[in-house]
């Protein structure tokens, strides 16, 4: 268990630190930044008692890096130049009233902190591990990985884009990806993270850490049920073309749009 302690310890650092600056600078939104930032710190947490890596962990810290960082940077950016917070925790922060520092605290940084070493607790168990074979499920989990990360990144790019035409204000964003799904850039995050769940999953394993299969179903479920999809749709009520969007567009999987 030397592992999870220690993937604990630079998860909740990482998080504390992020508080402080949200404290700060009196925005919550920086929670989303250190999101990514957050299982970076717990490999390295996780990593530190096994200084031999094998192929297949060099993957998976190479696969989760990746979409760690370019996340983290992806959302970053947008706090940069926002002037504001962004409207989940500005409208957060109003209902809370004198007690938001302490609520923000508890219910944003550290409740983060226990979502994010749940969730990253396959990745500590192989970094912890001894070096593993990579087998197909691997493979296919790294196909899935590259496939999610092709899907989001594009997704990203693609709103950016229309964001960034001053035509474009106060409309509807149905072109690309966003044609085919709601939220493609969710979808692409939850199929990375069920590739990255695959590739630790491994044969040694199979029978024994089973359980941790609830990585990627609590992933899939605060994303579609919680924080992703639901906070975002309620946002888009009432915003002209948004119910015909809906009528029309799948929620969360990829399908062509109805006629």
């Amino acid at each position: 268990m030397d592992q999870f302690y220690g993937g604990s310890f630079t998860v909740l650092l990482v998080t504390h630190l992020g508080f402080i600056l949200a404290w700060r600078f009196r925005r919550n939104d920086i929670a989303d930044v250190i999101w990514g930032l957050g299982f970076v710190a717990a490999m390295i947490g996780a990593g530190g008692s096994n200084h031999e890596l094998g192929l297949l962990q060099k993957m998976v810290v190479a696969t989760v890096g990746i979409w760690a960082l370019r996340l983290s940077l992806h959302i970053g950016r947008r706090v940069l130049q926002s002037e504001h917070e962004d409207t989940r925790y500005l409208n957060w922060r109003k209902q809370w009233g004198r007690y938001w520092l302490i609520r923000s605290y508890l219910q944003v940084f550290i409740l983060q902190a226990i979502l994010l070493i749940l969730i990253s607790l396959p990745i500590q168990r192989l970094l912890s591990s001894r070096p593993q074979e990579i087998g197909s499920l691997a493979w296919m989990g790294f196909s899935l990985w590259l496939l999610g990360l092709a899907i989001e990144s594009t997704a990203d790019r693609q709103l950016r884009r229309f964001k960034l035409n001053p035509a474009n204000r106060g409309k509807i964003m149905d072109q690309g990806l966003w044609g085919w799904s709601r939220h493609p850039n969710y979808f692409g995050e939850v199929t990375q993270w069920w590739g990255i769940y695959f590739m630790t999953f491994t044969d040694s394993y199979m029978h024994e850490l089973w359980w941790l299969v609830l990585s990627p179903l609590l992933l899939t479920f605060l994303i579609l049920k919680v924080s992703g999809v639901p906070m975002l749709e309620k946002l888009m009520e009432g915003r002209p073309g948004f119910a015909e969007y809906q009528r029309r567009t799948s929620v969360f999987f990829p399908w062509p749009p109805k006629n």
